[in-house]
């Protein structure tokens, strides 16, 4: 451990030398975003997007949105009996992505009983492409908001080295490294501002991007399974719907 009290030392020593003394006046919050210019605007706004969509994230990339134990169970239980019309009232009352697809798999099935397994699949790995999509979606503006955060940062700091210099010439009775010391300084604001949001933004797609991965696996994983006893049952049934119609053309 004794690099890392080399590197903390002078840290700390660096802070304590930095703390507020009595009587000194320290920058607030508020005074920060002022020197930030209009651009901490939309950084601001930015900001509350990053931590809407972090909650929404955290409440619905859950496995119980998507596939549950209980469901598949029943699911399974009702297919071996092949009560199809039970198991499309059970998929309708869950709110499961694997009950979607297995109620829609299941309309299709129902209705065209002449449909080959290939059609049955279709089905099924069209909705489950348009859930997997939705997932996706769900985090994508993350990535775009760590994108644009740092773009808009840079914006600030451009606009504010443009007023500092504007400054600098009309001003001459103080002196002018100050003057463009203090534009500059504030001009930063933004940067600092657009690559914290841009970097809280980015850590959290991560970390979700892992879990809709996840997600996605299962669901495919549960919908493959369903499907197989679907298509297995189906192809016993076209036999013999077809030894069924030979017999009423003999």
């Amino acid at each position: 451990m004794n690099w890392f009290a080399l590197l903390i030392t002078p840290l700390l020593a660096q802070a304590a030398e930095s703390m507020p003394t009595p009587g000194s006046t320290q920058a607030t919050l508020l005074q920060l975003l002022k020197a930030g210019g209009w651009v901490m605007i939309p950084l601001v706004l930015t900001s509350i997007l990053t931590l809407a969509l972090v909650f929404a994230c955290l409440f619905s990339l859950r496995r119980g949105t998507v596939v549950t134990r209980r469901f598949m169970e029943t699911a399974e239980a009702l297919l071996r009996k092949r009560d199809y019309l039970g198991l499309i009232a059970v998929s309708n009352r869950h709110s499961e992505a694997v009950a979607r697809i297995t109620s829609r798999t299941l309309d299709f099935a129902t209705k065209n009983p002449a449909a080959s397994a290939e059609a049955v699949r279709e089905v099924a790995e069209t909705e489950g492409s348009r859930v997997a999509s939705s997932l996706n979606h769900r985090i994508v503006y993350l990535a775009d908001i760590a994108t644009l955060s740092p773009m808009l940062g840079l914006l600030g700091t451009v606009i504010g080295i443009i007023n500092s210099f504007g400054v600098l010439a009309s001003n001459t009775t103080q002196p002018r490294p100050m003057l463009l010391a203090h534009g500059v300084s504030e001009a930063l604001v933004t940067t600092a501002s657009g690559l914290i949001i841009g970097i809280v933004a980015m850590a959290f797609y991560a970390m979700f991007r892992g879990k809709v991965a996840s997600l996605i696996s299962d669901l495919e994983s549960a919908t493959s399974h369903i499907v197989n006893i679907i298509t297995s049952q189906h192809q016993i049934r076209r036999p013999e719907r077809s030894r069924v119609l030979e017999s009423d053309e003999i």
